[in-house]
């Protein structure tokens, strides 16, 4: 991250709560979630602007996919992190629509077989998430793990995406539940 790079943010209303959008002139550097844990992703000081072109497709985008029309996003990115976080990243952006993957499916496939314990760490790491879609990365055993959004948004995330029964608000814990 270079010390020059201007980095603008807005917000965006969603089904899984208040996102951040993070863009540099590059590209989408971060989607964030509304109860970030501090320090899960580093980054600058930043600066509104909700016209940023990166942001405002990012935002036409993630609206797209939300309502079902969009599976694939071209929003041009920017991530932030070591060179195997890199690696573990890009290798989320082959998981297709609708399906998952494992830890150990993606240590695999980045020719680290016995890495899956620091895949998680960099999946965890994640800063563009849903695009990167780190949701689509489950346990070995299928068991839905943790996500930096929640796991119920996680489940929302592949619910949407058919990968589960369809979302919708009443999956979303209550009080009762």
């Amino acid at each position: 991250m270079s010390r020059d790079t201007t980095y603008a943010f807005k917000h965006l209303p969603s089904p899984v709560g208040r996102l951040t959008l993070v863009a540099s002139a590059e590209g989408l550097a971060a989607i964030l979630w509304e109860n970030e844990r501090p320090g899960r992703v580093k980054l600058p000081p930043l600066t509104a602007a909700v016209d940023h072109p990166v942001l405002v497709e990012t935002e036409w985008q993630l609206a797209a996919y939300f309502r079902g029309a969009l599976q694939t996003f071209t929003v041009p990115l920017a991530f932030i992190g070591t060179d195997f976080q890199k690696q573990v990243w890009r290798a989320l952006l082959t998981i297709p629509y609708g399906a998952v993957r494992s830890y150990s499916d993606i240590a695999h496939q980045i020719g680290r077989p016995t890495a899956a314990r620091a895949v998680g760490a960099a999946n965890g790491r994640n800063p563009i998430s849903i695009i990167a879609p780190c949701h689509r990365v489950v346990g070995g055993n299928g068991s839905l793990t943790g996500f930096a959004g929640g796991l119920a948004a996680k489940e929302y995330l592949l619910g949407l995406e058919g990968g589960l029964p369809h979302p919708t608000a009443s999956r979303r814990p209550s009080n009762g539940d």
